[in-house]
């Protein structure tokens, strides 16, 4: 995640329409402009100010761009005849791989949405270690009680999410909280506190853990 930004004081970018700020990862984050400040980046959407580490941002690029998805593709681990485990943390790591997504990326959301317990409930029904509500594991044809299941069904959606937003992680981030509805009624990160709160703590534990 490490290319350098060759920036030590305040910087305050051109007065664009808008832009996306391209993640060393592949992500991308859309915002009206950013500013750089030594070791950090902050980037200003519409509904708020998000900051990332300035060595993860590999370039800006306009808004008028149109970018291929931006999937990581993670080479598959080479089958090991071994018990099939229990534990959250390798079951994330594997349907992470298998989904050709970040492995720490999925590890963020499952810590944000319950601390990789599968013990855990919402008071809105959610379950499990991704928190998936009963509608959306039946939608993806999994038992949300089942951990596996569970962290499988909750990064296919996480996947699904990245394609549908063109690899625009805080609209994908948003969705899963809040569902695609509200993104699509507020064109990208709903003005909802939890919302905003969610979305900042899962990147900025992505960025944390995967440098």
């Amino acid at each position: 995640m490490l290319r350098k930004l060759l920036f030590a004081i305040v910087v305050v970018s051109p007065a664009f329409a808008g832009e996306y700020a391209v993640l060393s990862t592949g992500f991308r984050i859309h915002a009206e402009r950013h500013e750089v400040d030594g070791s950090t980046v902050r980037l200003f959407t519409k509904d708020g100010m998000i900051e990332v580490p300035s060595t993860s941002v590999s370039n800006f690029e306009d808004e008028e761009y149109v970018a291929p998805i931006a999937v990581v593709v993670v080479s598959p681990a080479t089958p090991v005849a071994t018990p099939k485990s229990t534990d959250p943390k390798t079951l994330v790591r594997e349907a992470a791989v298998r989904n050709s997504l970040p492995p720490a990326f999925v590890a963020s959301v499952a810590k944000a949405e319950s601390a990789m317990k599968q013990s855990a409930l919402s008071p809105k029904g959610a379950i499990g270690v991704m928190q998936l509500m009963p509608s959306t594991a039946k939608a993806l044809d999994a038992d949300p009680h089942d951990t596996e299941q569970n962290i499988d069904a909750g990064t296919r959606l996480l996947k699904e999410l990245l394609i549908k937003y063109d690899g625009d992680v805080v609209k994908a981030l948003a969705a899963y909280n809040a569902g695609p509805g509200a993104v699509a009624k507020y064109n990208g990160l709903p003005p909802y506190r939890e919302t905003q709160d969610y979305v900042n703590k899962v990147i900025r534990d992505y960025q944390k853990n995967s440098q």
